[in-house]
């Protein structure tokens, strides 16, 4: 069992060393998961890639599994390292608030409509364009509502989808 998970860190740490840079860059660019699987020289299934990409969008918070709260400030802690007058080493808390949030987020039930009735979804999802529409498609939605950043892309799926 421990072996099992060694390899499977060794594994990530590999794929993470040979293409996660290049993903992440290329989900930034507003690439789709099968535009940036064609795009990689180092082989990685379809899978895999939506994996990272999904993950990299929780971390920038392009994507975000609670509702956010534009209300009250985030706190980052962080510890410092600071010596007395007698050189002994300590660590002292340091809590840095952030700034209301500046982004605009919609949520996304795009899991749940996929699980509850498939087809019914894909031919609402045929008023986007083709890369919208592989967009939606090739991420990982989960079954209960996340929230996205409302940027261009998903300006044009909301108006397209009547949402």
């Amino acid at each position: 069992m421990a072996n099992d998970y060694f390899k499977a860190a060794l594994g990530d740490f590999a794929v993470d060393f040979a293409a996660g840079g290049a993903i992440r860059v290329m989900a930034d660019k507003g690439y789709t998961v099968s535009e940036i699987c064609g795009r990689l020289d180092y082989p990685l299934s379809k899978e895999k890639v939506r994996e990272l990409v999904w993950k990299h969008y929780l971390e920038t918070g392009v994507i975000t599994e609670k509702e956010p709260d534009y209300h009250s400030p985030k706190e980052h802690v962080s510890y410092e390292r600071v010596q007395d007058e007698f050189g002994h080493s300590s660590f002292k808390q340091v809590v840095v608030k952030e700034d209301v949030i500046q982004r605009e987020y919609v949520p996304c039930d795009f899991g749940k409509r996929i699980y509850q009735n498939r087809k019914i979804f894909e031919q609402s999802l045929e008023a986007l364009s083709p890369k919208d529409r592989e967009y939606i498609l090739d991420l990982p939605w989960p079954l209960q509502t996340v929230w996205h950043v409302k940027d261009e892309r998903m300006e044009r799926i909301i108006k397209a989808l009547n949402i």
